[in-house]
């Protein structure tokens, strides 16, 4: 077993991409401890063989074809219209375009890549320092997986075996939370630096509501889905494709045929990335599982204290550190099998247990050195590394701050699935 997590760490530490490391760690690991190797591949298969799975490259195209079809553009024009007279208007209008846009795609890095072009660029444009203007945009990216829908959550769902309806309501709340939190850290900045700010017009508001309206009801559309019963996650991943196309193609007639294939091909090789890290990482925890090694964490963690609230911190801790050098796939379908008999034995609630597992992982997607929306917004504002390291750690603050109250305050995240869906 030694042999197996030593491959596991060289691969990483030399460069290996994270599914070939813990897939080639897995294999290896099956093939020193003599298991059948017919396993490798029905773990693998049977791993992301899921309806529920379904909803992940469909989200993800979504996201694309949002992003494509400039349905972006029209909700950062609302939000600026929106929020902009307040001290730091842009930045405001940063964190309510993500939290709009996630309730579209789900993903962190579809909100970097796309709606963080068109932030950077108005931000810097109208006299916004480059640091700030790339630490806001990462930061309110990361309001993506929380705010339903949310690709991370579909993860934990899958593995966990827990309601992604009840996950996705869960969720709403700590995303609201965050783009609070994310607000009163921009307004201080701007009170600071003197940031400008936009006159408010009641007029052009309503003007620009009517022109985007129909990209700001999509979220609307899904958790009305939900709670109301009328489809399900994997379901409202096909009416979000399907009302994107429609939208882009028929209203604002931004998509053509070579958009629509490119959007395509890119939602491909990010889904085919995606559900190999989880077919992989599912291996490896098999292994885990089988040698006794997941048992054997929990109860060294379980040793710790016998306070829940104590041990909540540890995990968190546990967590906050692999996000700092994992992707979220790959830590959600590892750690789920070792921590779900800690989080049973305390009697957490799944659903809380979920929302604040993927809270904590997407704080790690900002987290130096290795955040992979601190790589995207590097890349799409060309600022180097370093300096996005500096401006983004006053940021991640107030996102500790919502996960330690979604973490000891469990009403934040059980409080509204009760109300709306009676779990």
């Amino acid at each position: 077993m030694i042999l197996f997590f030593v491959a596991f760490v060289v691969m990483l530490l030399v460069g290996v991409p994270i599914s070939i490391s813990i897939g080639a760690s897995a294999i290896l690991g099956c093939i020193r401890l003599g298991y059948p190797l017919m396993v490798i591949g029905q773990k693998m298969v049977s791993g992301i063989d899921s309806f529920l799975l379904i909803a992940i490259p469909l989200f993800i195209l979504a996201g694309n074809l949002m992003n494509a079809g400039k349905i972006t553009e029209k909700i950062f024009d609302f939000a600026k219209r929106l929020v902009g007279w307040i001290p730091g208007g842009l930045g405001h209008a940063n964190v309510v375009a993500s939290l709009i846009f996630a309730g579209m795609s789900g993903s962190a890095a579809a909100d970097a890549g796309g709606l963080g072009t068109i932030e950077m660029e108005a931000m810097t444009t109208n006299g916004y320092d480059e640091d700030f203007s790339a630490a806001v945009t990462a930061a309110s990216s990361v309001i993506g997986p929380i705010f339903p829908p949310s690709i991370p959550l579909i993860i934990y769902g899958s593995v966990a075996s827990v309601s992604v309806s009840e996950l996705f309501i869960g969720g709403v709340i700590p995303g609201l939370l965050m783009s609070v939190a994310l607000m009163v850290m921009v307004f201080f900045f701007a009170i600071k630096r003197g940031y400008p700010r936009f006159p408010f017009s009641l007029k052009e508001l309503g003007k620009q509501f009517i022109a985007s309206i129909l990209s700001i009801i999509t979220p609307l559309i899904i958790l009305s889905g939900f709670t109301a019963g009328w489809f399900t996650p994997t379901e409202a991943s096909s009416v979000a494709v399907a009302y994107a196309l429609l939208i882009a193609i028929a209203v604002y007639h931004t998509m053509d045929w070579k958009t629509f294939k490119k959007c395509l091909l890119e939602s491909a090789l990010t889904s085919a990335n995606t559900l190999f890290i989880i077919g992989t990482s599912l291996l490896f925890s098999y292994v885990m599982v089988k040698e006794g090694i997941s048992t054997e964490i929990a109860n060294f963690i379980l040793g710790i204290s016998d306070n829940p609230n104590l041990i909540l911190l540890v995990i968190n801790i546990i967590l906050l550190i692999l996000g700092m050098f994992m992707e979220p796939g790959a830590i959600l379908t590892l750690m789920i099998p070792v921590l779900l008999p800690i989080v049973h034995s305390l009697g957490i609630d799944l659903v809380q247990f979920g929302v604040v597992m993927v809270l904590n992982l997407m704080i790690g997607q900002v987290t130096p050195p290795f955040g992979v929306c601190l790589f995207i917004i590097s890349d799409v504002a060309k600022i180097e590394l370093n300096r996005m390291y500096k401006s983004i750690l006053p940021f991640i603050g107030p996102l500790l701050v919502v996960l330690m109250m979604c973490t000891f305050i469990p009403s934040l995240v059980t409080w509204l699935p009760g109300k709306l869906l009676g779990a």
